[in-house]
């Protein structure tokens, strides 16, 4: 029995490494041509918002650094674990981001975590998808983000 479970270990590392590359070929083919866009939460936290309008879909990026560190994050958050507050901390800029967009008509309807910094939200509004190429507003941010 012992034999088996050591036999199974590098199915499972196995399966793990192609569960991980299966979200990263989604991610880039989904996300990769989207200029970003940063929307910021709690104290001038921000998270950097990929939105794919057509399929109502948007990925948030967190910083790693602030993962870890965390920046006192108000009163909300106060004296927590960044970890903890994570999925909270996902949505708000999720919800924020809709609201700043003038679609606070819209709902999120779904959440894919795909890594500790990179959550995915599907979401629905009342009105119909706009077509490729109509002007939509965008939030006054940094222009490069990323980390150099």
């Amino acid at each position: 029995m012992a034999m088996t479970g050591l036999r199974l270990i590098p199915v499972l590392a196995l399966g793990l490494s192609v569960a991980g590359c299966t979200g990263f070929s989604y991610i880039s083919k989904t996300y990769v041509s989207l200029t970003p866009q940063v929307v910021t939460i709690g104290c001038n936290d921000p998270y950097e918002v990929y939105d794919q309008r057509q399929q109502r879909r948007m990925l948030i990026v967190s910083n790693a650094l602030r993962e870890v560190a965390g920046c006192g994050i108000g009163d909300r958050y106060a004296g927590r674990d960044p970890a903890a507050t994570r999925t909270e901390r996902f949505r708000l800029a999720a919800r924020t981001y809709l609201d700043e967009t003038v679609r606070e008509d819209c709902r999120i309807t779904g959440e894919t975590i795909f890594t500790d910094l990179q959550t995915e939200f599907a979401y629905t509004c009342a009105g119909p998808v706009e077509p490729r190429g109509t002007r939509v507003p965008r939030l006054p941010g940094r222009h490069d983000v990323g980390v150099r």
